[in-house]
């Protein structure tokens, strides 16, 4: 084993030091970016804020909220292509990413979502552990598949793994191992990096391949968003903060004094895993955990 003493941080131990600023009012800050990718010829304008690829907040009803605010939404990969066809036309291609795994299906599901729109500029490839050498060659295979899309592929924390995939296909590299709210990877596996040092790192490494990073994970408050963008993060992607809400999924349900809460859980959680593969693995212990948040109304009002 090799200790690394270095001081690593996270977003709780940092603030963003105040400046001079010709600004009036924060009304005045513009959010939208303009971008270009380093595999591909799309181009993308919007506000970089993505909500995350989870079942209870990646969901057609939050993308046709977040669109109208030029937000994307990375939709999911277990809404099957009936799903998406009762959907596709309520959905702006500019702000929603196909969501899928690495396997023989995944890849065949997001040709048939493609079929459906091909305008849709982002695919995000998302599994568990993506420091295997098996999903390095996926997204050679998913650069392969889809030349002019933006695929975005994680999770990973350190420099060497984002640029092993920006070099294989990846426009994008999601960044983050354990920090969001409802993810237990750091306590089951001890598996970890602290996500404000991950993100300036990471970013670091992509930029200097012509890569993006998006942050995914850990940010609790608005501030936490501010440190991520400033730490070099392209995209923000958030979970909680866009669970609990009107567009959400995950079960509503109401206490004996009529307060409403709202599921929410992590993807490698005992309930995902149980909704979707019919139970846990036995060589597999779950990295995640469900919390009822207070029902929020909708995500954005007005």
């Amino acid at each position: 084993m090799r200790i690394e003493d270095e001081i690593k941080l996270t977003f709780d131990d940092v603030l963003i030091r105040p400046k001079r600023s010709t600004l009036v009012s924060r009304s005045e800050v513009q959010l939208d970016r303009d971008l270009k990718f380093r595999h591909t010829s799309l181009t993308w304008s919007g506000v970089p804020i993505v909500s995350a690829n989870m079942d209870t907040t990646g969901t057609f009803e939050t993308a046709i909220s977040l669109q109208k605010h030029k937000m994307i939404t990375a939709v999911h990969k277990f809404y099957t292509v009936e799903d998406w066809k009762q959907s596709i036309d309520k959905l702006d291609p500019n702000f929603i990413a196909v969501t899928v795994g690495q396997s023989d299906e995944d890849m065949q599901l997001a040709k048939d979502i493609f079929k459906l729109n091909d305008n849709i500029k982002f695919l995000c490839i998302d599994v568990a552990n993506g420091y295997r050498e098996d999903f390095i060659n996926a997204v050679k295979r998913y650069r392969e598949t889809f030349k002019d899309k933006i695929i975005i592929a994680g999770n990973v924390a350190t420099r060497e793994m984002t640029e092993a995939l920006i070099l294989a296909g990846a426009d994008i590299v999601k960044i983050g191992i354990g920090p969001g709210s409802v993810c237990t990877t750091r306590s089951v596996a001890g598996v970890g990096y602290p996500q404000l040092s991950s993100i300036s790192e990471c970013s670091d490494a992509a930029h200097g391949l012509g890569g993006h990073v998006m942050a995914d994970g850990g940010c609790k408050f608005p501030g936490d968003v501010s440190k991520a963008f400033g730490a070099g993060a392209d995209f923000v992607m958030l979970g909680g903060m866009f669970a609990g809400h009107e567009e959400s999924g995950g079960e509503l349900v109401e206490d004996d004094d009529g307060v409403k809460y709202k599921d929410f859980y992590g993807m490698s959680s005992t309930k995902a895993q149980q909704t979707y593969y019919g139970d846990l693995a036995e060589h597999r212990a779950p990295e995640g955990k469900k919390v009822r948040l207070k029902f929020n109304s909708f995500i954005i009002i007005g």
